[in-house]
């Protein structure tokens, strides 16, 4: 079977990869449900955001936004992802985005960051569900139906599952795009965004990291 590569220039299996690192809750959550049996609780996610302590060959350990350090287990096989800087202009109607949003007024919603995917990752995660990134917000995975000028920004109209919703974009929204980077870009300062695995008491574990590089940090 042929490789499917993304515009970036590397396999979309490692782009679906980073995906799962921006959008877990639903996503996973929806997996582990419907895979799991009544004696079996589904996994718990938490979100780790914040700059790297140190880092070893089995576990990285993350000053977090909240304050304290985060220790997480690095799962074999870990990968690591990036993001890049873009603008809104580079959304265009038929991309496939996820946004963090909370509510602005009655039907228009005001976003905090936005993510542009490849073509290979439409319709990943898609779906509205709450997100932990500000108090009240949510995450929306959707597809860019219209989008008209604001009077501080864009608001963008997108679809997912056959609903609609508007977004407002203001001026200055972080907006990125999906990057390489490498196991040599987790340095000791460098920002991240992990979604790791809660297991028994305090364990945290991850397969996955996304890392700021060149100055742009995870907005997720």
């Amino acid at each position: 079977m042929a490789r499917i590569t993304s515009r970036f220039g590397f396999p979309a299996a490692l782009l679906g990869g980073v995906l799962s690192l921006a959008f877990p809750l639903a996503v996973h959550a929806e997996n582990t449900m419907s895979k799991q049996t009544a004696a079996t609780p589904a996994t718990k996610r938490v979100n780790v955001r914040g700059a790297i302590e140190s880092l070893s060959d089995t576990a990285i350990v993350v000053k977090t936004r909240e304050g304290p350090d985060a220790t997480v287990a690095l799962s074999d096989g870990w990968q690591v992802g990036g993001v890049a800087k873009a603008s809104i202009d580079d959304i265009k109607k038929g991309d496939f985005v996820g946004i963090t949003n909370v509510p602005k007024s009655e039907g228009v919603a005001s976003a905090v960051e936005v993510v542009i995917f490849p073509a290979a990752l439409k319709g990943t995660g898609e779906g509205d569900r709450p997100w932990d990134l500000k108090p009240n917000s949510s995450m929306t995975n959707a597809t860019v139906a219209d989008a008209v000028e604001d009077i501080d920004g864009r608001t963008l109209t997108v679809v997912y599952h056959g609903t609609e919703k508007k977004i407002a974009i203001p001026d200055g929204t972080p907006i990125v795009t999906l990057a390489k980077a490498s196991k040599d870009d987790l340095k000791p300062g460098a920002t991240v965004f992990i979604s790791a695995e809660r297991g028994n008491g305090d364990s945290l574990s991850t397969k996955r990291i996304v890392v700021g590089t060149n100055g742009i940090v995870p907005p997720m």
